[in-house]
């Protein structure tokens, strides 16, 4: 795992290396173990490595195959590296390392830009070919792995972090009204390739984009998702769907093994979690480390979900690290986790990630991790209405958006406000070919663009602050190929991924299948309350804001007045929301 970043410049001009030791810099955290920067006339790359694959330094980066004229920066992990490993073997390859990173160079080589249609893991890359001088920038199929982009008639700039870009400076930092609409309306994601700022783009999950010499991009998407069971799934039993289920997790699990260094779990104490940590076990990994986070209780929020994860924990064994999290060190941290998101991300428990990671890297530098399971085996409370919805736009809408158009118009800026993009995006996104009835499409829509901008994004950024490598098996695209097949019915039956449920039973106690549904709590961000709500009031009233001018002061001071009053459909706080875009607009384009 580490962060890349690079730059090109058209025109005959040489690429400013100073510019990319900046980004790399920027990027520390990412991979502090060691770093690199090559540059070749008008192209450059930056690496920071986080030591995972091969720990020698022949795995370093950037790297430089001479013999075929190749440079290579790469973020990610590659699980089916050693496979491809040999068959490259076989057609004549040699090899002078151990690792992944290699492998993608020789796999480019080979088959191009479909190479990557024969990975099975996380990745962002950049390749320079020496004697074409094109660049190619590749996405691995879900976005597990960021990668940000400048592109002028003079410069292409790229890089892990959106914040490492605007540390190279001449990026144009204003806001982006179709981005806006999209995080105030659209749960705070904004899909690719816009980003809230006007400057700086992201390659969309499942893409590869070729840059020539002259400038000229072009993006070319390499995967999707079908909706529609196959033809030998048809006669299928319930039983034949929970063994297919587990099959795949067990694969999928076993894959993300792979590494040189010791693999954790973070452990919530769910489903999702608990099996994979008992798949992991399944297999004699006595020693597996794993990993809880608490808060204290705000009210009835109860802030912690230990009874669960002991479950787990007296069941198979595991090595097990308890952290509780008070609140007053989650409000000084608040500050730091907003510093490492590359894009403003409202979701409360960011600081839990965030601190939950730091004490994780203190033990182990990989850890396997539930997220995706409620997106691709249908977790959710609005896809049991999408099953029969005369209208999927409105049904989806009413559950996910977190305010309408009026509400929009509202809070902000009329001189920012233009349509209702989010809307309309999310209508093209139902009318694509390949999922036909309206829970197909919402799960679609999930698993493609809010997944990738929301739950992946936040645990992306948040473990690698610390230095922690995240690897997520829900989201093998062959998990996530299958679970599109699976019949909705055997889905979101029994209160949502009722198929997981029935696989799970096989492997973990049914206490932690049966429980209530949870997740990651937070409550002082839900329910903003004394020192939280005066960096939020202070955030959203200071002179930067003003002078940004975002939103209706009318609406901010309403908000001010009763906070608790105005909590979105999805449970978030509206102050927040508006409070943490200004924090982050704040820490990374104001200063």
């Amino acid at each position: 795992m580490c962060g890349i970043c690079g730059e090109v410049r058209f025109k005959g001009a040489e690429a400013d290396l100073d510019a990319v030791a900046k980004m790399s810099g920027c990027m520390a955290p990412r991979g502090p173990d060691a770093d690199g920067l090559v540059k070749r006339g008008r192209v450059a790359f930056g690496h920071r490595r986080l030591k995972i694959i091969d720990l020698t330094e022949a795995a370093q980066q950037p790297m430089v195959d001479t013999e075929l004229g190749l440079t290579l920066v790469f973020n990610g992990a590659i699980y089916n590296y050693p496979e491809l490993r040999a068959e490259l073997q076989g057609h004549g390859y040699r090899f002078f390392s151990h690792g992944d990173t290699e492998v993608i160079l020789k796999a480019y080589h080979k088959w191009g830009a479909d190479c990557v249609k024969r990975f099975n893991g996380m990745f962002a890359f950049a390749i320079h070919e020496r004697d074409s001088g094109r660049v190619v920038i590749a996405r691995d199929r879900v976005g597990i792995k960021p990668l940000y982009y400048t592109h002028n008639p003079d410069t292409f700039r790229f890089a892990s972090t959106l914040p490492a870009l605007l540390k190279a400076g001449g990026v144009d930092t204003a806001i982006d009204p179709v981005a806006l609409n999209h995080y105030m309306s659209f749960h705070s994601v904004v899909p690719p390739a816009r980003t809230i700022l006007k400057g700086v783009k992201k390659l969309p999950p499942g893409t590869v984009a070729t840059l020539e010499p002259d400038g000229a991009f072009d993006l070319k998407s390499y995967w999707t998702l079908d909706y529609d069971t196959r033809a030998d799934q048809t006669a299928w039993s319930k039983n034949d769907w929970i063994e297919a289920t587990l099959d795949v997790m067990r694969r999928a699990v076993k894959r993300r093994l792979v590494a040189d260094v010791p693999v954790g779990v973070l452990l919530s104490g769910g489903l999702d979690s608990s099996l994979i940590t008992g798949l992991i076990c399944e297999q004699n990994h006595s020693a597996l480390e794993t990993f809880s986070i608490g808060f204290e209780t705000i009210g009835q929020e109860v802030g912690d979900e230990f009874k669960y994860s002991d479950v787990i924990v007296k069941k198979f064994g595991t090595k097990h690290h308890k952290l509780f999290i008070d609140s007053t060190r989650a409000l000084p941290s608040l500050r730091d986790c907003i510093g490492q998101m590359s894009e403003p991300m409202v979701s409360h428990d960011n600081i839990g990630f965030y601190l939950l990671s730091q004490e994780v890297a203190k033990h182990v530098k990989v850890v396997q991790s539930g997220q995706g399971a409620d997106e691709i085996f249908g977790g959710y409370h609005w896809y049991p209405p999408m099953l029969d919805s005369q209208n999927a736009l409105d049904t989806y809408a009413r559950h996910f958006f977190d305010r309408d158009f009026v509400g929009y118009r509202e809070a902000v800026n009329p001189s920012l406000v233009e349509a209702d993009h989010a809307r309309a995006f999310v209508k093209d996104h139902f009318a694509r070919p390949g999922a036909g009835q309206p829970i197909d499409q919402a799960m679609r829509l999930d698993a493609l663009v809010m997944l990738v901008d929301d739950p992946v994004k936040r645990v992306d950024n948040n473990t690698m602050a610390a230095s922690l490598e995240a690897r997520v098996p829900f989201l093998d695209h062959e998990v996530i190929e299958f679970a599109a097949t699976v019949p909705a019915h055997l889905k979101i039956a029994d209160g949502g991924k009722y198929i997981l449920k029935e696989a799970g039973r096989r492997v973990i106690p049914s206490e932690v299948i049966d429980r209530p549904k949870g997740y990651f709590p937070v409550p002082a961000l839900k329910y903003l309350r004394g020192d939280f709500l005066e960096m939020a009031r202070d955030a959203v009233t200071n002179d930067a804001a003003r002078r940004r001018g975002l939103f209706n002061r009318p609406y901010v001071e309403k908000l001010l007045a009763a906070p608790e009053d105005h909590i979105t459909p999805l449970g978030g706080s509206e102050l927040w929301q508006i409070a943490l875009l200004e924090l982050w607009l704040q820490r990374h384009v104001d200063a």
